[in-house]
């Protein structure tokens, strides 16, 4: 998942994690004496971009005044991250806690890689949001511990609205299209850029129709492509896809749809509020124009499912530091400085009761409602080799738009994408 952050815009797209582990057998960071943890260092990685100086400035404050010792930050890049955390854990001393993305905690989970955090949970986690803590879960067990995330939105020029004559937002998936079919008949510009290969989108509409994209079928997982709830959330698509002119074998990348957007010929586009960035830096005149709603659903009272992505906190399953590891997680995510990240990066919080923290954050307060009714790709380790190119549910989803039916296009890539799911992890 693609991660990156516009300050201007003030939404975040980076993952967080935390590898915990699971014994207290350590040279320390065991129970607190009577000076606490005096004389520990805690080691927590966080990725480049997700925790502001000033967030890293009052979590460290009230870490050691609480337990007495220090935590050192230190930032990763995204880039061979994977790598090199899985070196990490399997040496001596790894990062006590670390930042690890959602759609991967599975996979390091079923190495061995994290801590059981089932007693954190219970302690804190009452109010967690249900859809972002499901992540955290590999095979029942709580392995970590959500801590941010986002969404797409509609983003949308205020202009051409305006000139077609539209007044409001929609609020329904019928009103969304009618409204875009009005900018096409009364004005010049596009109603929507919608490229064929948008599939965090797809992904956003299967889970709306409460459907996978795999399933297990005699001890092992395979493509739920052909399930009749994935052809209808692929017909949404289809429906919406064909009011727009771009190409139904590119993802929104190539190009950037934000570009596109930028150019101010466009109703809207579905994407991460920090694209409104890129379109901004191709046109800076279009910054006033650009609106954000919540994507809508096929009712009023439920907005369209959404792909969340974020980012987890584990403790590292060979830290000698287990206790005092929790003791942070206890206080990076509590209520004062769960809300704390959420107001300075624009990310959704774990809880909904923080969302009051997202106001004045257009693009958060647009995103927020979608978050209780979102999901991921399969938490599965099995997964991660479906992503890679040519990712066949990008093939099968433009197969369906040039014209096969989704049960013939899902016949079409069920051999490559089985294949995929059965490599060993």
């Amino acid at each position: 998942m693609k991660r990156r952050l516009i300050s201007a815009i003030g939404v975040a797209g980076m993952m967080i994690s935390l590898a915990a582990c699971g014994g207290d057998d350590g040279d320390g960071g065991g129970k607190a004496g009577a000076d606490g943890y005096a004389g520990e260092t805690l080691t927590v990685w966080v990725m480049d971009g997700s925790s502001p100086d000033q967030w890293q400035k009052d979590v460290a404050a009230a870490f050691e005044k609480k337990t007495k010792a220090k935590v050192k930050f230190e930032i990763q890049q995204w880039n061979g991250i994977q790598q090199k955390l899985t070196t990490a854990l399997s040496e001596d001393n790894p990062p006590d806690v670390f930042e690890i993305g959602n759609t991967q905690t599975p996979a390091y989970a079923k190495t061995g890689g994290l801590a059981d955090l089932a007693e954190l949970k219970s302690e804190i986690g009452g109010e967690w949001t249900a859809s972002l803590n499901e992540s955290s879960i590999f095979e029942g067990k709580q392995y970590a511990a959500p801590w941010y995330f986002a969404n797409r939105v509609v983003l949308y020029n205020k202009k051409v609205w305006a000139d077609a004559g539209i007044k409001d937002t929609p609020k329904t998936r019928d009103e969304f299209y009618a409204d875009l079919k009005q900018i096409g008949e009364k004005t010049d510009a596009e109603p929507i850029y919608l490229p064929g290969q948008n599939w965090y989108h797809f992904v956003g509409l299967t889970i709306g129709e409460g459907v996978q994209l795999v399933k297990e079928q005699d001890g092992k997982y395979v493509s739920n492509l052909d399930d009749p709830k994935v052809a209808a959330a692929m017909e949404t698509y289809k429906k919406f896809q064909a009011l727009s002119k771009a190409p139904k074998d590119k993802d929104e990348a190539t190009p950037q749809q934000g570009e596109v957007f930028g150019k101010g010929d466009v109703g809207a586009f579905i994407g991460m509020g920090w694209e409104a960035g890129i379109a901004i830096k191709a046109n800076p005149k279009i910054e006033k124009e650009i609106g954000y709603f919540t994507i809508p659903g096929a009712t009023a009272d439920k907005p369209e499912g959404v792909f969340l992505g974020g980012s987890n906190l584990a403790v590292a399953a060979g830290s000698k530091k287990q206790e005092l590891a929790k003791e942070f997680l206890k206080i990076a995510l509590s209520d004062t400085y769960e809300g704390e990240l959420a107001k300075l990066n624009g990310v959704i919080p774990n809880k909904e009761s923080l969302q009051s923290n997202l106001k004045g954050n257009a693009v958060a307060e647009a995103a927020a409602p979608a978050a209780a009714g979102g999901g991921t790709t399969p938490l599965i380790p099995e997964w991660a080799a479906v992503e890679n190119a040519p990712n066949p549910v990008k093939t099968y989803m433009t197969a369906v738009l040039n014209g096969k039916s989704p049960a013939a296009a899902a016949k079409q890539v069920e051999d490559e994408f089985n294949k995929r799911l059965a490599q060993q992890q």
